[in-house]
């Protein structure tokens, strides 16, 4: 059930990468490049596919070394690399590539550069005396912007070489001075300080604007507007000029003095509007009235005589059905359903509206969020109406104002309430905000501070690579210029207490939000963080992919597995998952460094893995992402997955116990939900099973600390919840419920339901009991 087969092969030019995953993804992006109705997804699609096929080639020419971290030879672990999907590395660095706009700017305040040499001249440029005034002068400021953690290099040695520190400046230098001509070390200059606190945001205004702008005109309502408004009169004037020709009934009969005239006039212009109104394609269409009677009306105009008889009852036909639908074309009830037809499409588009709100963002900087967004989504001015056409007082839609609402400046807690922190993911993507000033508080001098600051918001933008033998990715203190500041952080008692409190403020946001999730290995990172910074000791643990697992664990597993144990013994979490605590607490700490792989049949001496490869029933030593998937349940199982950890470490078990129960509730409600989602591809279906097991082994944590009056309430009210469902959902999911209640309330449960009762595991190497006509089969 792995979602992604990287690994194993024999076949590639490098052991152990499987092509065949690269080519999947491939297979993927050209399937969007050809189906997908949006110009830019498929442009995106394209660029993928790119990539994918530098992975593709690197992978079948062994020129990267996949699964160590520094997969690009001859380029050092503090280089940031393009990751994509999988932890893949295409081999270009972030810090390289075609010059900035900013880049630019530069090379014009220096004399005549060669081409090829322009970022070694440029690095050179901010060594000397002028280049060194320009950072400091831009440290003491705050006006300049980190993308990639290298383009605070420089600013280090600046401030290190104005500090008196020349020998750890040139330590630096002498790291990084041979990548001058390829990379940027020097930061990206800003006309404001960005300002960074407690209070976070979702994206800068900059990509706001980017996704504001990106809204494009609807083609189908302006075809809408075009017929009301253009099509829908030209219509009436024709049928209005054919009725002139009626007489006993009949068209085409007699023909006013000038009428020809006024015909081929209305024709013309038909052929006029055309060349700028052309979004509605019925007209042209020859089985519709429009279509027919255009034709027909231009032979009246030409030569009346050449019309047939077929052609003549064609026409009284159409004039007919107009009349019995609208009446005639002067008539009050015909005008008034024009009107109405008129106003239905005369509100404002969302392009139109997003028209309004580009100039309002664009007098913020892009490199920020905004502290108050409500005059952004407030209701178009009058002044605003005289310059863009939109009706005053017309209100911003919603889907714009979600759309801005992500710059907004706020705390965690409120962005979470107001949907715009909606995953664990995103919730990592925004914490380095808050991270990164915890981190850089002990630092006494306040531009070193907020240089730190800095750099590590750009570091936690790096993507993790694939990595192989229980390798750590690499950390910011390996980056030679943070190594060269790491001296001079104090971190004090303050600090540790503000990192403590962050660290439980955002776990409680995190499992109260998402309780149904497991921390995702981004925001583990930032958590990491937060814990080194508070000084404890809480073993947090990744998630392990399937497709690369080496048959062994850390021995931070088994610490983490030693107190869930001491956490859960003689609970609920026990008796459901049947775990004999006693057997995970004896196993003893190995000192021995885990082998590279456990092949079968040889002697594995990690405790930890044996006792979880025992109890999914599998093999160690194999490469099949099934059998290593259910080996890694069980350690998931065992460990709670960070959940005990936190709980323990933090005092969350008294902190969130009010919240246990609801909390379980969610998690229930969710994993019904999931289940019941029509997925036509079968890996879909698998990922949603994985997904929804490790949504329940959360739920059964929740209920394991709860009061037995709690988990009383949470059975009958999921008892009423599961009977409001579809039949079919009731009757194959039921097994997994009747083993919850034979693991709570075993003394309650008739025989049948014992027989019934199932484990709801989401690993399997048969087809899963849960996939039994599965919606979308």
């Amino acid at each position: 059930m792995s979602d992604r087969e990287r690994f194993p092969s024999t076949s590639s030019g490098q052991a152990g990468v499987n092509p065949r995953y690269a080519g999947f993804q491939i297979a993927k992006a050209l399937t969007t490049v050809e189906d997908h109705p949006d110009a830019e997804t498929r442009e995106r699609a394209k660029e993928r596919i790119r990539k994918w096929e530098t992975v593709l080639a690197n992978i079948l020419t062994g020129t990267l070394e996949y699964g160590s971290r520094t997969p690009v030879r001859g380029t050092p672990a503090w280089a940031t690399l393009e990751v994509i999907t999988g932890g893949f590395a295409t081999g270009k660095l972030l810090a390289d590539g075609p010059l900035l706009e900013h880049e630019n700017r530069l090379l014009e305040k220096v004399p005549s550069v060669n081409a090829g040499e322009e970022r070694r001249v440029l690095n050179a440029h901010f060594l000397t005396d002028a280049g060194l005034a320009e950072i400091q002068s831009a440290l003491r400021n705050g006006c300049y912007d980190l993308t990639v953690p290298e383009e605070g290099a420089l600013m280090v040695v600046a401030w290190l070489v104005a500090n008196g520190r020349a020998k750890e400046a040139r330590d630096v230098l002498s790291e990084i001075s041979s990548f001058f001509s390829q990379l940027r070390f020097y930061p990206v200059p800003l006309e404001q300080p960005r300002l960074f606190g407690p209070r976070v945001h979702v994206q800068d205004v900059g990509t706001t604007l980017d996704a504001v702008r990106a809204i494009k005109p609807n083609r189908r309502i302006l075809a809408q507007r075009e017929s009301a408004t253009i099509w829908a009169p030209f219509y009436d004037g024709m049928v209005a000029l054919l009725l002139e020709t009626v007489r006993n009934g009949w068209p085409c009969q007699v023909y006013p003095t000038g009428w020809s005239d006024r015909a081929v006039a209305l024709l013309r212009d038909y052929a006029e509007l055309r060349k700028t109104h052309s979004l509605s394609r019925r007209l042209e269409r020859p089985g519709k009235h429009y279509a027919q009677l255009r034709i027909l009306l231009g032979k009246c105009a030409a030569d009346p005589r050449r019309l047939t008889g077929r052609e003549v009852g064609r026409i009284r036909l159409i004039l007919e059905q107009y009349v019995q639908k609208r009446g005639l074309p002067d008539s009050m009830t015909c005008i008034e359903n024009r009107k109405r037809q008129g106003s239905a499409v005369s509100a404002p588009t969302f392009y139109e509206i997003a028209q309004v709100v580009v100039p309002r963002l664009n007098k913020y900087p892009r490199e920020m969020g905004i502290d108050d967004v409500s005059h952004l989504t407030a209701a178009v001015t009058e002044s605003e109406a005289l310059t863009t056409g939109v009706v005053e007082g017309t209100l911003i839609p919603v889907s714009i104002r979600q759309k801005v609402e992500r710059c907004l400046n706020e705390t965690v807690a409120v962005l979470i309430e107001r949907d715009l922190i909606t995953s664990g993911e995103t919730l990592a993507r925004v914490l380095p905000q808050m991270t990164s000033g915890i981190r850089a508080a002990g630092i006494a001098d306040p531009s070193l501070r907020q240089l730190y600051a800095a750099i590590y918001r750009a570091f936690r933008q790096r993507r993790s690579l694939l990595l192989l033998n229980l390798e750590k990715q690499v950390q910011i203190e390996e980056l030679p210029w943070v190594a060269a500041i790491e001296p001079f952080r104090n971190d004090s008692l303050s600090d540790h207490e503000l990192a403590r409190q962050t660290l439980e403020e955002v776990s409680v946001l995190t499992f109260n939000a998402f309780p149904h999730a497991i921390l995702p290995n981004k925001l583990l990172q930032e958590l990491r963080a937060l814990v080194k910074g508070a000084r404890l000791d809480l073993p947090l643990v990744d998630e392990v992919a399937a497709d690369i697992f080496m048959g062994s664990f850390s021995g931070k597993f088994l610490e983490s597995g030693k107190r869930a144990a001491a956490l859960l013994k003689g609970t609920l979490y026990e008796t459901y998952y049947r775990i004999n605590f006693s057997d995970v607490l004896s196993i003893p700490e190995s000192k021995e460094t885990p082998k590279r792989f456990w092949q079968r049949g040889e002697r594995n001496t990690d405790g930890f893995v044996q006792l979880c490869a025992s109890r999914a029933g599998v093999p160690l030593g194999t490469w099949d992402p099934a059998t290593n998937g259910m080996i890694i349940e069980q350690q998931q199982i065992l460990t709670t997955q960070n959940l005990a950890a936190l709980f323990v470490g933090l005092g969350l078990a008294e902190v969130l116990r009010p919240q246990l129960a609801d909390m379980a509730k969610q998690c229930f409600a969710w994993i019904c939900q999931r289940q019941q989602l029509r997925m036509p591809q079968w890996h879909a279906r698998l990922v949603m099973v994985k997904n929804t097991a490790y949504a329940w082994r959360q739920m059964i944590f929740y209920l394991a600390l709860t009061t037995p009056a709690q988990l009383e309430d949470f059975l009958q009210w999921a008892e009423d919840h599961l009977a409001k469902q579809p039949t079919e959902f009731q009757t194959r999911f039921r097994p997994a419920f009747a083993g919850l209640v034979l693991a709570a309330k075993p003394e309650e449960v008739d025989a049948a339901n014992k027989v019934l009762a199932r484990p709801f595991l989401g690993w399997s190497k048969e087809r899963h009991w849960l996939l039994t006509n599965l919606a979308g089969e």
